[in-house]
């Protein structure tokens, strides 16, 4: 059974391990650059955090995603403007989980505590134009296709192609 949950200071150490652990390729495969990932430490800092501040303050946020009571993925938004908008991302830790159509819904259960907690109007998405599972879920969820551009889309990304999508309140 599928289900989602807030960060707990216990799920730190899970995040953790899934970017540190993470090789190479897969990291290329969604945008990301394994010399500009955050140390250990400082993901820690960054996480805790998140469990201890007001929704107001927060400047990421974190759903766990859960598979028959196991944590096996996350979803979060940076970029907040509370009362307005954020970018979502969604990772699923385990090769196996991925492209196994659990996203789909994990997102789906996700999208309420986005837009309730924070209080959007808008929920972006900026997923690596080359990366066809985030795109596709994004569509099947109803999000908007805006356009396709280069950019750099996070601290920890190289500069790439990405598709812009929007899911309105």
């Amino acid at each position: 059974m599928q289900t989602v949950r807030e960060i707990r200071s216990s799920d730190i150490d899970l995040i953790i391990h899934y970017w540190v652990t993470a090789d190479t390729e897969y990291l290329r495969g969604m945008g990301a650059d394994i010399n500009k990932l955050p140390s250990p430490d400082e993901l820690r800092q960054m996480l805790h955090k998140q469990t201890t501040q007001a929704y107001a303050d927060k400047k990421a946020y974190c759903i766990i995603w859960e598979l028959d009571g196991v944590p096996v993925g996350h979803c979060n938004v940076n970029k907040i403007i509370y009362g307005e908008e954020a970018y979502m991302h969604l990772h699923l830790w385990q090769a196996q989980n991925r492209r196994s159509g659990l996203g789909l819904e994990f997102v789906r259960m996700t999208l309420p505590y986005f837009f309730r907690n924070m209080k959007l109007q808008r929920l972006y998405a900026e997923p690596f134009a080359a990366n066809p599972a985030p795109n596709k879920t994004l569509a099947r969820l109803g999000f908007r296709f805006l356009k396709t551009y280069t950019t750099t889309p996070g601290s920890i990304n190289f500069e790439q192609e990405v598709n812009l999508w929007v899911l309105d309140a």
